[in-house]
Parts: C-alpha cells; sequence; structure tokens
C-alpha cells in the first residue's frame, strides 16, 4: 500500500462511484481527505472512511460557483495548514446527438466537467507554490481520447482537462508540483448501470480484458499519481480502460 500519511487531499464529487472509491483508497493510504459535493452528498463518503479507521471530512459545494470553491480550500488551508493532493474527479452527462442538443446541455456540462477544474486548480496552486510541491490529477475519459457519438459536450470537456493539465503542468513543474490525467473506460458505476444489458454487452465485447472496469481500479491510479512514487511523472493521461482505446 503506498503511503501518503500527513497528506491532505481534496477529491469533488466525492458522493458516489469513481469519486467515492477514489476518497476511500487515499484515506486508507494515510491521507486526510477533504470529500466535497453537494448538501451532506458526502456524508457517506466520510462515514465509510471513518468506520474503516481513516480520516475525513465532508465539505458542501457547488463546484460549478467559483466563491463556493474558494470558499473550500481557504477553510482546507485554515484547518489543516496544507493542500497535497487535488482530484477533479465532480462531472455529469447531458447526452444529445450535437443537432439536438441545447445549448444549456453543452454550457452544464463544460462548466461541471471542465471549467470547475480549472477553479479548483487555480485556487489550490497558490498554496502548492507556497509549499513547493502537490499533486493535481483530473478524471477525463476514453470518450475524451476517442469521442463518442452523442457525447459530443461530454467528450469536449474530457478532451479539455487532458490539454488544460499539460499545460499547466508545464507552468508548475519548477516548483514540484505534477499535474497529470487519468482517463477511465467503461466502469462499473451507477451511470453505466443504467445502460441497457445489451449495450453492456456490445461495450464489453469492444475491451480487450473483456470486462468493464471496477471503480477500484480507477481509485488505484490516481492513489499511484498522489504518491511520491509518481514524483517524476507530469502531464501524462494515465488510461484505465482495459485496453478500450490504445
Amino acid at each position: 500500500m503506498l503511503d501518503l500519511s500527513g497528506k491532505v487531499a481534496i477529491v469533488t464529487g466525492a458522493s458516489r462511484g469513481i469519486g467515492r472509491a477514489v476518497a476511500v483508497r487515499l484515506a486508507s493510504s494515510g491521507a486526510q481527505v477533504v470529500a466535497v459535493a453537494r448538501g451532506d452528498n458526502a456524508k457517506g463518503t466520510v462515514a465509510e472512511i471513518e468506520a474503516a479507521g481513516g480520516k475525513a471530512v465532508a465539505v458542501s459545494a457547488d463546484v460549478t460557483d467559483r466563491s463556493s470553491i474558494d470558499a473550500v480550500i481557504a477553510q482546507a488551508v485554515e484547518q489543516f495548514g496544507h493542500i497535497d493532493i487535488l482530484v477533479n474527479n465532480a462531472g455529469i452527462t447531458r447526452d444529445q446527438l450535437l443537432m439536438r442538443m441545447k445549448t444549456e446541455d453543452w454550457d452544464q456540462v463544460i462548466a461541471t466537467n471542465l471549467t470547475a477544474a480549472f477553479g479548483c486548480a487555480q485556487a489550490v496552486i497558490k498554496p502548492m507554490i507556497k509549499q513547493r510541491g502537490g499533486r493535481i490529477i483530473s478524471i477525463s475519459s476514453v470518450v475524451g481520447q476517442s469521442g463518442n457519438a452523442g457525447q459530443a459536450n461530454y467528450a469536449a470537456s474530457k478532451a479539455g482537462l487532458i490539454g488544460f493539465s499539460k499545460a499547466l503542468a508545464r507552468e508548475v513543474a519548477s516548483r514540484s508540483i505534477t499535474v497529470n490525467v487519468v482517463a477511465p473506460g467503461l466502469i462499473d458505476t451507477d451511470m453505466t448501470r443504467a445502460i441497457t444489458d445489451k449495450a453492456q454487452v456490445d461495450w464489453a465485447a469492444q475491451i480487450p480484458l473483456g470486462r468493464l472496469g471496477a471503480v477500484e481500479d480507477v481509485a488505484a491510479a490516481v492513489c499511484f499519481l498522489a504518491s511520491d512514487e509518481a514524483s517524476y511523472i507530469t502531464g501524462q493521461v494515465l488510461a484505465v480502460n482495459g485496453g478500450m482505446y490504445m
């Protein structure tokens, strides 16, 4: 198990799915986790972490509201004195063929999946530069690499995270801050369970490893990039997709 003892990690979209698994994995490795989600949604994640002997706090925030994010970061710095890890995980889908896509569906996906990551990263950069170190990890998607019909907004947001992360990695490398991306493929979550059984079989047939991924697979990759073992890795995209896209 990688050792993140003494580290403080902020995870957005930490209430369920990949975000919850990431928060739990970071805590099990010793990090103090700030689990961010709307309302009381992150309390279940914190309860799971604490039941396993880990440390976490639930924070309510809307990642599309910059003042809300700034308040979360300021609170974390005041409470813990430093921020070592940021995981930009919060994301939504509003799928539709482009010719039928509403402007508000485009705007909401870009705001939640991409602009929020910009806001969170910008807010943690100052404390990370001051402490001369940090890890920023964003959760993209195989769709951001390969594209997918009916997901122009989602694919654009996830591809944007990759370009954003590469640019930021160059900006902050001299301060020992690394910036990387994890790009999951088809992962077994509430979102994919809503797909028909036939569609799941069709998707699985495109995966060389022959199965959907687990949220724990993604969490393990994030934990690695957050650790000292990945101190010489920056500006990279780590695909966790079972070979679905190479």
